[in-house]
């Protein structure tokens, strides 16, 4: 249970102001369709994570838990770092809406844009830090839907109210605790 509530937690806090989450906004002010934008945003997080989830339970299977201690307590830190540097959207990102319909450009530009982002790595991350690969990708899921799903509903009055800074200061200080614990082998009675 531990996995789904610091995944959805860490992605939850991590997602505000990334660029996916401006892309939501972006999207429906555009379209101005919720459900579709939603329902491309869960599928294409669903893919994507669970794609990122397999890569983390390979890792884990492949690599000594010494080594790995390591690797995920250092991709922590790295993560409080990059969460603390603001995100903009990609002008191609957008472009994609123009030839798709409401659904399909969601889907793809959420795919794309999730793409070596920092939810992504996140993903992997936790997907190879904790034993249950499923409920992290349930939970990373989860974290992007309850950023994304307001900011459809809320478009660009909902960004100018909320304190990004606060709030990725917040998930940055997340992913450092989570990094520190792993460094200092809080993982090791999980064969971490």
């Amino acid at each position: 249970m531990e996995s789904l509530l610091v995944s959805t937690g860490v992605v939850a806090l991590a997602e505000i102001g990334d660029k996916t989450q401006l892309l939501a906004f972006l999207l429906a002010a555009r379209f101005k369709k919720p459900l579709p934008i939603i329902l491309g945003i869960l599928i294409a997080t669903v893919v994507n994570h669970g794609l990122a989830g397999a890569v983390g339970a390979w890792i884990t299977s492949n690599v000594s838990p010494d080594i790995l201690r390591w690797v995920l307590g250092l991709s922590f830190v790295a993560m409080a770092v990059w969460t603390l540097i603001p995100d903009e959207i990609e002008e191609e990102e957008t472009q994609i809406a123009k030839r798709f319909g409401v659904f399909g450009a969601t889907l793809i530009t959420f795919f794309l844009a999730e793409m070596g982002d920092k939810t992504q790595i996140a993903t992997v991350a936790l997907a190879a830090r904790y034993d249950d690969v499923t409920l992290v990708v349930i939970g990373t899921t989860l974290g992007m839907m309850i950023s994304n799903v307001p900011a459809v509903f809320a478009g660009d009055k909902l960004a100018s109210k909320i304190p990004m800074k606060l709030v990725h200061s917040i998930a940055a200080g997340v992913f450092a605790v989570l990094g520190v614990a792993t460094l200092l082998g809080a993982g090791s009675k999980l064969g971490l």
